[in-house]
């Protein structure tokens, strides 16, 4: 079988192996259709600060094989498998900061979701890290569930209200999942940022939304488009410092920005503190899913809530992997690439 790595800085390799042999608990899965994340580019292209340099976090597929003791789950099941579970019995799980656990990194698919096949471990399989896809949902869709997840969580972390308004800062797939979520939560105002206009356009094409070209005069563009007043919310779906500047300038008093986008290891910024609490700006990280996002998600895609099929423009095989991510780094005609088995 063939899997892809990080063969050094902007490169790809792919490699191949005998497929892994399930142990107890553990499943064997064959990859249908795996995303290409934002995460995985700053691996590849970035400084990535996060322990784990494995490929592919949102893979679906249909079961081959089954460990001893699996209960619940046999081959040619359709599946979407969580690459990272929590405990959910730490400190931090407690208190609702699952995907702090230390256990949640620690977890992970063998030899990554970019595989053609792939090991689910016993801890993911025993703690809800797989969810068994309704005959309705394509695995195209699946392998969308654990962004989508992440975007849920992400808005589990701020207060809204019907008729609010928000402006996300970067329309990349997530970007568009955000103005779509807004949508259905019923945000009057949505506003997608961005400094590529086939993006903008594809964003706006999806929801009631209005498209705004990112530059020097992006918080002045908002706040005019708001009376003034600034948007209630402001979700960062990119890590550039500079978009999370924007959004900070462009929220209302006692407005609310999310920090989504993976900025560079190292990253730093100048902040006028001031500003910030004079105004009574909320600024909150959300990092990751847990498996309770993912079933969320997945109800979300079932239900036909999140249509998030629209969002898949381009696919790849896993030997013509470079090709993918180099193109999922370009941006200038992509929206999702998904790489299938």
């Amino acid at each position: 079988m063939r899997y892809a790595v990080v063969g050094g800085p902007s490169s790809i390799r792919v490699d191949e192996s005998e497929p892994p042999v399930p142990g107890p608990g553990d499943i064997l899965v064959r990859m249908a259709a795996c995303g290409i994340c934002g995460s995985d580019l700053e691996k590849v292209y970035g400084s990535y600060g996060q322990p784990s340099m494995r490929l592919g976090h949102e893979p679906a597929g249909t079961v081959l094989e089954v460990g001893g003791d699996v209960e619940g789950i046999s081959p040619g099941d359709r599946v979407f498998t969580h690459h990272h579970v929590p405990c959910y019995s730490c400190h931090l799980c407690r208190h609702g900061n699952e995907t702090r656990c230390p256990e949640y990194s620690r977890s992970n698919l063998s030899p990554c979701g970019l595989a053609e096949e792939y090991l689910v471990p016993a801890w993911n399989v025993e703690r809800g890290g797989v969810l068994k896809l309704p005959d309705s949902m394509t695995f195209e869709e699946a392998a969308l569930i654990e962004p989508l997840a992440c975007c849920v969580r992400a808005w589990s972390k701020c207060r809204y209200e019907r008729g609010d308004s928000v402006a996300v800062f970067g329309v990349g797939s997530t970007g568009m999942m955000h103005a779509m979520l807004a949508a259905q939560y019923g945000f009057g105002g949505i506003y997608c940022v961005d400094v590529n206009r086939f993006r903008l356009d594809y964003a706006t094409s999806l929801v009631d939304s209005d498209g705004v070209m990112a530059d020097e005069h992006t918080a002045e563009t908002l706040r005019r488009k708001t009376d003034g007043r600034g948007v209630d919310l402001a979700v960062v779906a990119t890590g550039s410092l500079g978009a999370l500047q924007s959004a900070i300038d462009s929220v209302r008093y006692g407005g609310t920005v999310i920090m989504f986008g993976v900025p560079s290891k190292g990253a730093t910024m100048p902040m006028d503190m001031d500003h910030m609490y004079s105004r009574e700006v909320t600024l909150t990280g959300s990092y990751a899913a847990s498996d309770l996002d993912t079933k969320s998600a997945l109800e979300m895609v079932r239900d036909g809530t999140m249509d998030v099929g629209r969002l898949v423009t381009h696919r790849y095989g896993v030997a013509d992997a470079q090709r993918a991510f180099d193109h999922a780094r370009s941006g200038s005609d992509a929206v999702k690439i998904i790489i299938t088995g």
